[in-house]
Formats: structure tokens, C-alpha cells, sequence
């Protein structure tokens, strides 16, 4: 980790809907000076460019130089990892901690975690979190829910995660999709503790 930067934020985007979300998150964690892992997979990268008009490449290489100057990142704070990059520090609980989050969770993402698969390096970078009792929130994005994954969630819960649903709040009368997403953005940095201004605390404005 660079020395003028606050501690690693692992940020995975799989191929549910709200690739905004993900989006989102990282420009707020880069604004707040953390540096940010990335990981964005194939089908993430088919959502993105369906949801958003921001095309991203797939190389890692180019992907961290693309998002540093979407987001004004410093030098070497986005890092990025492809689907089978072993050697990256996610893929082993030796390796630099970081909390993670998979923002947006697919069912698919969901159950290959709950079941220990590590297919890929989202899913051991998961699963690495999962063994060394690292902070791991999964934000799904599905409805309706069937049992499958509903059980999958209550097995991932039981195991220390957090199951954080993109299931936006309307008590503080969003005006925006920009604000409604910002509303999970903040759960989100709340779970990880990270301070932000995204929006007031409940009872902050009483």
C-alpha cells in the first residue's frame, strides 16, 4: 500500500444489475483516499456497458489507467486483477488484507461463495475473506428471491458475512437515481467504517 493512502478496499463487480453501484463505490473510496483493488468480471463487463455509457477494457492494466482518470485516482491507488491473476495479494489469506465487497453480487457469485468454489479470483478473493475473518459484504441485486438464494445468504451470514441488499431507502425523499444510489454507497462505507457525507445519519438532522 503506498504510504500516503488509507488501507486496501477490495471491489468486485460480478453480472447482476447495478453496476452503478460498484461504480459508485469505487470513485467514493478513491475520493477518500483508500487504495482500491478491483475486480470486474466478464459478465460485469457485458452490464456495464448494457446499464451505463461507460465502456471499460477488459485488460487490468488498462482498466486501472482507464478508471484512475474517470475517477482522478493518484498514482498506483486503483489497482486491477484478472480472472485467473494467482498472484494477486486477494488471492491468498497471506497475502495484504483488505476488506472486501462485491458490489453488485450475482446469485451466481452468491452460491459459488457459499459453497467455497473459488472458480475464478473474485470467488477465492471471497473466500480468502471468509477464512481469515476479513470484512466481506456482498450487495445482490435479484428479485424475487427463491430459496436457493436465500439460503445461500443465511449460510454466508452465518459465516461472518454481510448480505447487504441494493434495496435502496425512501425516508430521505431521493430526488435522483444519483441519490438512491448513494443511499447503498453509504450502508456500504457504514459497514466498512469509513466516514463519508453521502448522506445525514438517521436522527443526524433532529
Amino acid at each position: 500500500m503506498a504510504s500516503d493512502y488509507q488501507a486496501p478496499v477490495t471491489v468486485a463487480i460480478t453480472g447482476a444489475s447495478g453496476a452503478q453501484y460498484g461504480l459508485r463505490l469505487i470513485e467514493v473510496l478513491i475520493a477518500a483516499r483508500h487504495e482500491v483493488w478491483v475486480m470486474i468480471s466478464k459478465a460485469a463487463h457485458m452490464v456495464i456497458a448494457t446499464e451505463t455509457d461507460v465502456t471499460l477494457p477488459a485488460k487490468p492494466e488498462r482498466l486501472a489507467e482507464v478508471l484512475a482518470e474517470r475517477f482522478g485516482a493518484g498514482a498506483d491507488q486503483i489497482r486491477c486483477f484478472g480472472r485467473e491473476d494467482w498472484m494477486a495479494p486477494v488471492a491468498s489469506g497471506s497475502g495484504a488484507s483488505s476488506a472486501m465487497v462485491v458490489c453488485p453480487c450475482s446469485t451466481g457469485t452468491l452460491s459459488a461463495v457459499a459453497c467455497g468454489a473459488s472458480n475464478n479470483l473474485i470467488e477465492r478473493a471471497a473466500d480468502v475473506a471468509l477464512k481469515e475473518r476479513r470484512q466481506l459484504v456482498l450487495v445482490p441485486r435479484e428479485t424475487p428471491l427463491s430459496v436457493i438464494h436465500l439460503q445461500h445468504m443465511l449460510e454466508l451470514s452465518r459465516l461472518g458475512a454481510v448480505v447487504l441488499p441494493a434495496a435502496p431507502g425512501f425516508y430521505h425523499r431521493p430526488s435522483s437515481v444519483e441519490e438512491m444510489i448513494d443511499f447503498i454507497v453509504a450502508r456500504i462505507l457504514n459497514q466498512l467504517g469509513i466516514a463519508h457525507e453521502l448522506m445525514p445519519a438517521w436522527g443526524a438532522e433532529t
